[in-house]
């Protein structure tokens, strides 16, 4: 992948449960990371007592995070009402020419942050709830 711009990597919600996908606004900055758990098979007869893993058999997660402002009211419902009842929902991550990452989270961390000579900004947090798909872009 090349050189991009940060503003062009997206976090969307689907804000009605039918697919309907939005920015999540005033994000000035996005993150996510995959991980994989292994599982150790190592046991006395492992050639030269080197761990062994079992291929397939971890736990996968994607977490996804971001910090920005809320350039409205809606966003900031949408947002709060998820979290407060601690809802799954879809949720997609567009990164400019790599792809798409779309499926269910569950925000884990909603904080809220201001100064007195400065505007009011936000963290947030997800942890993936289920199987993610990934579609490059074309």
């Amino acid at each position: 992948m090349v050189a991009q711009k940060g503003k062009d990597l997206l976090l969307k919600i689907d804000s009605n449960g039918l697919g309907t996908f939005v920015t999540v606004a005033g994000l000035r900055s996005k993150r996510i990371a995959f991980n994989s758990e292994t599982v150790d098979v190592t046991d006395a007869d492992s050639a030269g007592r080197w761990r062994e893993l079992l291929a397939g058999a971890g736990v996968q997660r994607a977490s996804l995070s971001g910090s920005g402002i809320f350039k409205d009211a809606a966003s900031d419902a949408t947002i709060r009402s998820r979290f407060f009842a601690g809802q799954i929902v879809a949720w997609q991550m567009i990164v400019p020419d790599f792809g798409t990452v779309e499926g269910p989270f569950q925000i884990t961390a909603l904080e809220y942050t201001g100064a007195h000579d400065g505007e009011v900004s936000f963290e947030i947090a997800l942890e993936s709830a289920g199987a993610l798909t990934f579609t490059v872009t074309p």
